[in-house]
């Protein structure tokens, strides 16, 4: 029985021997993953470095965008309200414009019977002119004949 009890403690410790081989084996083969995610990791975090500047550098020119697209706009919204006070003002100007022809019409309407009855007299005034000098050159060829007559004789 003792023999046995030898037996069973010899396959006992070759057993446990296996087991430490494999799982020494088991543990090289762990840390030499370890390692490889480790150095996954670094190259990772590299990256990650370099990306986490990009993204600074971005968000400094999208704050610096942002900035002048605010005083863009402010400057447009200037731009926006003198073209809106153009509009009013021509809107305005076209307002007194149309008063202005309408006053002319209402008094074109009240001053069409006295235009009319100005130009008749002027007229008059041009045909008794044309009839004055008519005669005033009458006269004088009138005068030339009595002056040539005498002259003859």
């Amino acid at each position: 029985m003792q023999i046995i009890l030898y037996l069973s403690v010899a396959l006992i410790a070759v057993a446990f021997l296996v087991l430490v081989i494999f799982i020494s084996k088991t543990l090289k083969t762990l840390q030499g993953t370890l390692d490889s995610v480790s150095d996954t990791l670094k190259g990772v975090e590299k990256q990650l470095d370099g990306v986490t500047r990009e993204t600074t550098l971005l968000l400094q020119k999208t704050n610096t965008l942002a900035e002048d697209l605010q005083q863009k706009s402010a400057n447009l919204n200037s731009v926006v309200d003198a073209v809106k006070g153009v509009g009013v003002t021509v809107s305005n100007f076209n307002g007194t414009l149309q008063n202005i022809t309408k006053t002319v019409d209402i008094q074109v309407e009240e001053s069409k019977e006295k235009v009319s009855q100005i130009i008749q007299w002027s007229n008059v005034i041009l045909e008794l002119k044309d009839k004055w000098q008519e005669r005033k050159e009458a006269k004088k060829e009138a005068s030339l004949q009595v002056k040539q007559k005498v002259r003859s004789y």
